[in-house]
């Protein structure tokens, strides 16, 4: 921080060729690449502090691409029942919780190493251990955007699935979205090619996965997610887990167009749609969620998860190489 920089021209040219004034800290110091541009992952105070961060990101990695993740002897219970996360999720579905809280509980010892905290917060990713092995982590957050996906957020994760997939890192996705940012700015930029990443990172992914939705999966976001169309391993949801195409008031005022100005009925077409669809039975009915957990029970079935698919093996078709949406 505040000692670094990186860019392909420097100020004086860019003075000389556009005429905008800017120091070097502002045109690419280490604020900069990790929260506007997402070049550089993290920025440390001084040699010392990144060093010793560097050695804790490679102890979660493995030597090369044909090893397999490094595994540490952990003193956590694997059956650990944590009962605070039974009122993790607000009644009100309006209301932001912090995602980091159940990645914390899940984790072993609380350990997380979080990669790009400071850019596209609406998503997090990073490293954590289960009974001693490396997983990396893709959670929406509920407190940033209300966990909405969009073009930073989607690069962002899309990077870190093909990552892990890499290396054989095995993905735990903990899904709470309700759906992809809307806006000019975010058409104009193209998100439905950026979303078509994820999309295709995840799809492409041939290590375990496994994916517990905590509270709303609406629409393309819920399918980019990890869902069990795209050969997601275990998909687990909350109690409180919505599972549809969009909420309740926006699919009522669309299928029941013809009522609009009558607010009773309005009203009432929505309660159903609610009592219908705003929880995970339907959607385990159908195949799509494989078992409906309790939240306290978290960290016991999803190292239970994993266990089962250390010997997983899947192979993509042969071809040259991929053409994944750039």
């Amino acid at each position: 921080k505040k000692s670094s920089y990186m860019f392909v021209t420097g100020p004086d040219v860019v003075k000389t060729v556009t005429n905008e004034v800017v120091s070097a800290e502002q045109l690419g110091g280490a604020n900069t690449h990790t929260k506007k541009s997402s070049v550089a992952d993290c920025a440390f105070e001084n040699d010392v502090e990144a060093l010793s961060e560097v050695r804790r990101l490679i102890d979660f990695l493995p030597l090369n691409n044909r090893e397999r993740p490094p595994v540490r002897p952990f003193f956590d219970e694997t059956g650990r029942i944590e009962k605070s996360l039974d009122t993790l999720i607000p009644d009100n579905a309006n209301k932001p919780y912090d995602m980091k809280e159940l990645i914390f509980k899940t984790a072993d010892e609380a350990d997380f190493y979080e990669i790009q905290a400071e850019f596209a917060k609406n998503i997090v990713i990073g490293f954590i251990r289960l009974e001693g092995r490396t997983v990396g982590v893709v959670a929406n957050q509920p407190m940033v955007l209300a966990g909405c996906l969009d073009i930073d957020s989607s690069r962002k994760a899309a990077r870190f699935v093909r990552f892990c997939d890499a290396f054989e890192i095995p993905l735990l996705t903990l899904v709470d979205v309700p759906g992809f940012l809307p806006g000019t700015s975010q058409e104009y930029g193209g998100v439905i090619k950026h979303g078509a990443k994820l999309l295709f990172a995840y799809g492409e992914a041939t290590v375990p996965k496994v994916t517990i939705i905590t509270r709303k999966a609406y629409g393309g976001a819920y399918d980019v997610m990890s869902s069990k169309h795209l050969r997601g391993d275990f998909n687990y949801a909350w109690p409180t887990a919505e599972i549809a195409v969009m909420g309740a008031k926006g699919a009522t005022e669309i299928i029941h167009r013809a009522d609009l100005d009558q607010a009773e009925k309005i009203a009432q077409y929505t309660k159903d749609y609610e009592d219908r669809f705003a929880n995970p039975f339907i959607a385990a009915e159908r195949g799509f969620i494989d078992e409906i957990i309790q939240p306290h029970s978290t960290r016991k079935r999803v190292c239970r998860a994993f266990a089962s698919l250390r010997n997983k093996k899947l192979k993509n078709p042969w071809k040259k190489h991929d053409n994944i949406p750039l």
